[in-house]
């Protein structure tokens, strides 16, 4: 089991390491730090890593021979636990969003709630007696247990209500709302609706049982960890989905056009003067497209004086000729000409005493479509007569 609950740590925490490595420096938005909504999904997600990091049995036992306290990885992971259950609450309100001082009263509600509940945890804990190190079944093994019977049930109280407030909340948001948010609320309400049954019903099944002199353990210690690593996988990308999916998105396109951008910058890229970024393997698609367009507008600025109007011509009737487009014969007129004048400033020939003044296409409008489309062309380069 322990295998099992160290996978599902380790996924959380992979999506919060994701989620979290954002760019700083985009105009008109926040750094990770300074988002309450990145930083409260990071958090929720992180905890819910350490909660079932903690309770693997191969975990337990070693926090309780470290501590010297048998049972001491159940008031941990329980009060993490609460902890857990808090962060979601406090990550619903922030996403929902709203005037600002609901949103903080909200917050500072859920601590307040939170926080007695793990200190009590804590208390009763202390007050029972728990001698028998139970790593697996500690729940049903104690469910009869003074003190340790209350703690059991309170944590699972917290934990029952976060997950009913959270369903009710999806349901109801998700009827205002469409496309990745309304998706990643149907994937949140089916997480939490897989905690309900599959481990909380399955734990107070279990400890009930005990209460009333059977056995059915194995809901507890078979069925609900499993249950609990799916549904807090589940319930994690409803809340990572819709924010991660558009940037994903926009990172592979920027990956796509700066691989497209090739042909250009293997033609041009010997004139930049542009200062390079320093070289990381982290470095994110869409920072490597942005320098990369800078370095070759700088190049083709430095080309400028090498344009022959005339080859642009010549060329610009050939591909005409062809039956090409008028844009598509710009195009290609541009990328003959751009590719005469970088064999030129490669030969170190002198500039043209009556530059050009023509503005390629690729500088007039934004983004990296027109580069991309020069590079395309010189890829394929026309033949002028």
């Amino acid at each position: 089991m322990s295998l099992v609950v160290y996978l599902a740590a380790g996924a959380l925490a992979l999506s919060a390491a994701v989620l979290f490595r954002r760019p700083r420096t985009t105009a008109g938005k926040p750094s990770a730090l300074r988002n309450p909504l990145t930083v409260s999904t990071c958090v929720a997600i992180a905890l819910g890593a350490v909660v079932f990091l903690c309770s693997a049995p191969m975990t337990l036992a070693a926090v309780n021979d470290l501590t010297g306290i048998p049972n001491f990885g159940a008031p941990l992971t329980y009060g993490l636990l609460s902890a857990y259950s808090c962060s979601l609450l406090i990550l619903l309100i922030n996403w929902r969003g709203g005037p600002r001082e609901r949103v903080r009263r909200l917050v500072l509600r859920s601590i307040a709630a939170y926080g007695p509940l793990i200190v009590a945890i804590v208390v009763l804990f202390a007050l029972a007696d728990a001698r028998v190190e139970r790593l697996t079944d500690l729940d049903t093994y104690y469910a009869n247990t003074p003190y340790m019977r209350e703690m059991i049930v309170l944590y699972l109280l917290g934990h029952s209500a976060v997950m009913v407030a959270m369903a009710v909340v999806c349901v109801r948001w998700g009827r205002e709302v469409t496309g990745l948010l309304r998706t990643g609320l149907r994937l949140i309400f089916v997480g939490a609706l897989v905690d309900v049954v599959g481990f909380q019903l399955a734990k107070y099944t279990a400890v009930v049982a005990r209460w009333t002199g059977h056995d059915l353990d194995f809901l507890s210690t078979k069925v609900a960890p499993p249950m609990a690593s799916l549904a807090a996988l589940i319930c994690s990308a409803g809340f990572v989905l819709p924010r991660l999916l558009p940037a994903a998105v926009g990172h592979w396109r920027g990956l796509r056009d700066y691989r497209k951008l090739d042909p250009l910058w293997l033609r041009v890229g010997f004139v930049s003067t542009a200062p390079k970024p320093p070289a990381s393997w982290w470095q994110l698609p869409e920072e490597r497209l942005h320098w990369r367009e800078v370095a070759i507008h700088d190049a083709l600025l430095a080309l400028a004086p090498y344009f022959d109007d005339r080859v642009r011509e010549r060329a610009l009737s050939a591909a005409l000729g062809d039956g090409r487009s008028a844009h598509e014969a710009r195009v290609a007129a541009e990328a003959a000409m751009l590719a005469a004048a970088a064999r030129r400033a490669a030969a170190r020939e002198e500039p043209l005493r009556t530059p050009s003044t023509y503005r390629l296409h690729a500088t007039e409008v934004s983004g990296a479509g027109g580069l991309v489309e020069l590079a395309q062309a010189l890829r394929a380069p026309l033949e002028v007569p």
